[in-house]
């Protein structure tokens, strides 16, 4: 059985959008292809409604490129329990008040068992800050948290 991967809003940005003139940026840009080209069939892809919605917004023409990449991806619910595992991220300060998408998709990740959220979101989840408040977070309601990573973490050797 393969492990389970949360895909996050930014990893599928970064996987359609232009070149970057920013170093940093398009560095992630190329390890996001070169993860979704060699590794991505090695995991069971999931996202949400949320990364639905978010990757839908913006540029009409970049965002109908991030929406047809997605269309076969399984969809997780989006449930009480999870809203209320997000508000709870929230209220415990693992990440700040505005976060409250990023805290979605931590929450839709664990409660549906995910091995890895995969994200380019290093303030707000791939975090050394954040991942040990979620790790905590998880095994309070004794569910398992996922690994937080970027795509170059989960790059095999």
């Amino acid at each position: 059985m393969q492990k389970r991967v949360y895909v996050e809003t930014s990893v599928i940005s970064y996987l359609h959008a232009r070149p970057s003139r920013d170093l940093v940026v398009a560095a992630h840009q190329e390890i996001t292809r070169q993860w979704w080209s060699n590794e991505s069939a090695k995991y069971d892809l999931y996202i949400s409604e949320a990364v639905i919605r978010e990757a839908g917004a913006g540029d009409q023409q970049a965002a109908a490129l991030r929406l047809a990449r997605l269309e076969s991806f399984p969809v997780l619910d989006i449930n009480q329990e999870v809203e209320k595992l997000a508000r709870d991220i929230l209220a415990a300060g693992a990440m700040p008040p505005q976060a409250t998408l990023d805290a979605l998709h931590v929450a839709v990740a664990a409660w549906h068992g995910a091995d890895y959220l995969l994200t380019w979101n290093c303030r707000h989840i791939a975090s050394a800050h954040v991942r040990p408040r979620i790790d905590a977070l998880c095994r309070a309601r004794g569910i398992a948290s996922p690994q937080l990573c970027t795509p170059e973490e989960l790059m095999e050797a």
